[in-house]
């Protein structure tokens, strides 16, 4: 989306920089673009490669997971490849996470159960051959999904589940692996009962995230009575590089998932922010002096 392009069509040229400029004006010191397969983990490291605040994931989506079986050379080969582009990043200080790996049992039009599995399972050997912490994925499979992570949490040395939705009983579940942390976002905060939740996440376990260009706080969303900042927003037919696009979520709305948070909470923003930015760079960022 940030290319101007919206299901296919071309509205506008690329704003990135426009986006990323919104962004550290708005705060955000540093952004995790995340992959959900071999060729964007690619073009996320390329990315990151441009600016000292731009750091990347390696990693498959699960509905991604059919790459690895139609991939030329197989399916070792392109678990080899992402270890080598994960391996490779990583040395360089920019590929912080494997993911986006995990179940997604929402969408299995695009990859069955059986291979979601096979390949979440593969994706924890990159994590401990590369210490790096994973980035994790889960709709609709609580219970496959623990399972795997019961099996195979000794190889992660810690992993976030973002965009987290679940039942209060999932979060139990979850927190019950010392180093598991819960990413919240615009999707984690639709209902009354995901706000419950969402306020019982303990603050050292718990971590901001906007998952741009989706999961934005939406109007109709429980949440939404918390947020006080928003930015002008124009169509996309109307594209102005001043504005944010409607629709399309951008970094700099993690201030609107800070003020949603910390308002369910009943705690003051400025205080959980200092928490959730110590939690992150202690997973994602171990050598960061702030």
């Amino acid at each position: 989306m940030y290319s101007g392009q919206y299901n296919g069509k071309e509205y506008h040229a690329s704003d990135l920089q426009a986006v990323f400029r919104r962004s550290y004006a708005a705060g955000v010191e540093k952004i995790i673009i995340t992959a959900g397969s071999l060729s964007e983990a690619r073009a996320a490291l390329e990315l990151a490669r441009t600016d000292e605040r731009l750091f990347c994931t390696v990693g498959v989506h699960p509905t991604r997971c059919t790459e690895f079986e139609s991939y030329s050379q197989g399916p070792e080969a392109y678990l080899e490849a992402l270890q080598h582009l994960a391996i490779e990043g990583s040395a360089e200080g920019k590929v912080v996470a494997i993911g986006e790996c995990g179940l997604d049992y929402d969408r299995l039009q695009f990859c069955d159960k059986a291979t979601q599995l096979k390949y979440f399972r593969a994706q924890f050997q990159l994590a401990g051959l590369t210490k790096l912490p994973m980035f994790l994925h889960l709709r609709a499979a609580a219970e496959d999904f623990l399972e795997v992570l019961q099996e195979q949490h000794s190889s992660m040395p810690a992993g976030v589940v973002h965009s987290f939705d679940g039942s209060a009983a999932e979060l139990q579940s979850l927190l019950s692996f010392p180093s598991v942390y819960i990413g919240v976002n615009g999707c984690s905060l639709k209902t009354e009962e995901n706000l419950a939740v969402a306020a019982s996440i303990p603050d050292d376990r718990l971590m901001l995230e906007t998952d741009c260009p989706w999961c934005e706080i939406r109007p109709s969303h429980a949440s939404r009575a918390h947020v006080k900042t928003a930015l002008p927003a124009k169509d996309k037919k109307k594209h102005d590089d001043e504005c944010l696009v409607k629709g399309r979520n951008e970094p700099c709305n993690l201030v609107q998932v800070l003020e949603a948070v910390s308002g369910l909470r009943g705690v003051d923003a400025a205080k959980l922010s200092e928490i959730v930015w110590r939690t992150t760079c202690s997973v994602f960022f171990p050598s960061n002096t702030h």
